[in-house]
C-alpha cells in the first residue's frame, strides 16, 4: 500500500516556504504523493454541514488559508522531482471544464506527467451561491464535466455535446504527458462510490472506518461491472488517523493508498515527524 500527504496546502504550508517544505519532506520520507483541499471561499456563519466531522464544522478556522490547489501544487512540483501531485479534492462543479483542462494539462507537462486529479461535488450549499453554481445539480454537472475533461485531454480535436456542456472542434493544448490525467473520485456517499465505479480511474471515499468501506468499494464494483469497466482497475484511497493500527486494517481491506494529515503543522519538524510514521507503518504495508 502507498503512503500520501493530505490536507497539505493548508495552514502553514499554504505559504511558498510552506508548500516546498512539505513537498520535499513528503518526498525524502518516502510518501507517493501530497493531496491538496479546496474552497474558493467560505462564507461566514455557513449552516452546511461538514460531513467529516461530528461538529458539522470544518476543523479549522473559516479564515484559515486555502491556497489554490493547482497554483500551489504547481510550486511544490518545481521544488519536488517524483512525488505525485493530487488534488483531494478540486470541487469540480464549480470548475469551468474547459479552462480546467488547459490547467490540468499545463500542470502536468510542468511536472512530467505527475498530477492526479481528484474531484468531487461539494458540500458547502452557500459557496455554490456565491459563486452563481446550481448546488442542486452538482452531481449531473460532475458526470458531464469528467466526460468533457476526458474529450479535451484527448488526441486531436474536442467534440462534446450534453446538457451543461457543448463543444465543437475545439483545440485544447498541451495534452497530459500521457495522453489522460488520473481521475480520482471522491466522496463518502453510494452515489460517489456509483460515480467512482462509472468514471473514476480511482475512489477517495474520505475517512471511513474498515466497516464502513465495505458498501461503499461493493457499490463501486457494482456499478463498475454494470458500466463494463474493471472494477480491480480503480485504486482506492483513503485517510485516517496515523496510526499503525489504522493503516493495518486498511491494508487488509484492500486499500492501495493511506493519506496520513500532517503530523505536525511546523515545517521544520515535519521531515522527522513524517520519517517517524513511515518507519512505524512499514511493517503493515
Amino acid at each position: 500500500m502507498k503512503l500520501g500527504l493530505a490536507f497539505a496546502n493548508v495552514g502553514p504550508f499554504a505559504s511558498a516556504a510552506g508548500a516546498a517544505a512539505v513537498g520535499r519532506a513528503a518526498q525524502a520520507a518516502g510518501l507517493d504523493s501530497v493531496w491538496t483541499v479546496e474552497h474558493v471561499v467560505v462564507p461566514a456563519g455557513y449552516e452546511s454541514v461538514y460531513p467529516y466531522s461530528s461538529s458539522g464544522k470544518m476543523p479549522a478556522p473559516d479564515t484559515v488559508d486555502i491556497p489554490d490547489p493547482l497554483v500551489w501544487l504547481t510550486w511544490v512540483a518545481a521544488h519536488t522531482e517524483s512525488l505525485k501531485l493530487a488534488t483531494g479534492i478540486v470541487i469540480l462543479p464549480q470548475r469551468n471544464p474547459a479552462l480546467l483542462a488547459k490547467e490540468c494539462a499545463t500542470l502536468d507537462q510542468l511536472s512530467g506527467g505527475r498530477l492526479v486529479l481528484g474531484i468531487g461535488v461539494g458540500w458547502l450549499a452557500e459557496e455554490f451561491a456565491a459563486l452563481g453554481v446550481s448546488f442542486a445539480e452538482r452531481g449531473a454537472r460532475t458526470d458531464e464535466y469528467i466526460e468533457a475533461l476526458r474529450e479535451l485531454w484527448s488526441a486531436g480535436v474536442a467534440d462534446y455535446s450534453g446538457r451543461f456542456v457543448n463543444y465543437r472542434e475545439l483545440h485544447s493544448n498541451p495534452k497530459p504527458v500521457s495522453g489522460t490525467i488520473p481521475i480520482v473520485v471522491g466522496g463518502h456517499t453510494l452515489a460517489a462510490a456509483r460515480r467512482a465505479g462509472r468514471y473514476g480511474d480511482g475512489f477517495y471515499p474520505g475517512r471511513p472506518t474498515a466497516a464502513d468501506l465495505a458498501p461503499l468499494l461493493e457499490e463501486m464494483r457494482r456499478a463498475a461491472v454494470d458500466a463494463g469497466r474493471d472494477p480491480d482497475a480503480i485504486d482506492v484511497t483513503v485517510g485516517g488517523m496515523p496510526t499503525r493500527e489504522h493503516v493495518e486494517r486498511f491494508a487488509e481491506a484492500g486499500v492501495h493508498r493511506f493519506l496520513c494529515p500532517p503530523p505536525t503543522f511546523d515545517p521544520a519538524a515535519l521531515p522527522e515527524a513524517l520519517e517517524a510514521f513511515v518507519a512505524d507503518v512499514a511493517p503493515v504495508l
